[in-house]
């Protein structure tokens, strides 16, 4: 009867420990437990490393691949200028816009990323809490629905101005440029205000953002080889002037 007892008892020792085991799981990074979310914070781990600045711009400026003013000044005095080109055979669609950038995200919502603060995104990369501030106009949104992503020298402006001879694929690169200073979210209103107009026929209504604006603008033009026009480089003169150093 004791031998029975005894074979009994370690039988119920290995079925607790077994029991014990298999509740433990494995640990959550950082301790706790991990448990599935419909948002994220962080960078999609997929992304290609070159595909978007690896921190936010420095220095006060809110864009990337920013210059100084000397340099800025120097670009736009190489800049060739044109009589303002022509519209014929222009698409929205000869540039393809948005491109996916990894892991269902797409320009528009790297763009977001990068210039929200707090950003969260659903599973589809769609953001869905954050708070951006304009740089056109200063005003601060909490509500992703109503920012637009800008390109700082629109589509059409970049028709007119030598677009119209590239490529697909040279097109592709201007139109999602996460390099340069040609995309940035702003609100709706002042993006759609500001159209495809050009710098002498439109400017940010917040005169504080000028600087950034102009040199931004010339920046783009110079990297991508396209014209300007003589209003076009007076009034990016104006805004370059704006700048304190």
């Amino acid at each position: 009867m004791g031998r029975q007892i005894g074979v009994s008892g370690a039988v119920l020792a290995a079925v607790l420990l077994a029991a014990a085991a298999g509740c433990s799981g494995p640990a959550a990074p950082g301790g706790g437990d991990a448990k599935p979310s419909a948002t994220r914070t962080a960078r999609p781990p997929d992304r290609k490393p070159d595909s978007t600045p690896d921190s936010k711009p420095g220095g006060g400026d809110v864009l990337p691949g920013m210059v100084g003013t000397a340099v800025a000044r120097t670009q736009l005095a190489a800049l060739k200028v044109a009589p303002v080109g022509t519209m014929a055979g222009y698409s929205r669609d000869k540039f393809t816009h948005w491109a996916q950038q990894g892991d269902k995200c797409d320009t528009r919502e790297v763009i977001l990323e990068r210039d929200g603060s707090g950003v969260t995104r659903d599973t589809e990369c769609r953001a869905v809490s954050g708070t951006w501030k304009s740089l056109y106009d200063g005003v601060v949104v909490t509500d992703a629905s109503r920012m637009d992503i800008d390109h700082m020298v629109p589509l059409a402006e970049g028709w007119r101005s030598g677009a119209a001879g590239w490529d697909a694929a040279k097109r592709k690169s201007f139109a999602n440029d996460l390099t340069n200073p040609q995309l940035l979210a702003v609100t709706a209103a002042s993006n759609r205000s500001k159209g495809d107009q050009s710098p002498d026929l439109w400017q940010p209504p917040d005169k504080s953002s000028w600087c950034q604006y102009g040199r931004a603008w010339t920046t783009v033009k110079s990297t991508y080889g396209l014209t300007v026009t003589e209003p076009e480089k007076k009034m990016l003169t104006t805004m370059l002037d704006t700048c304190t150093s």
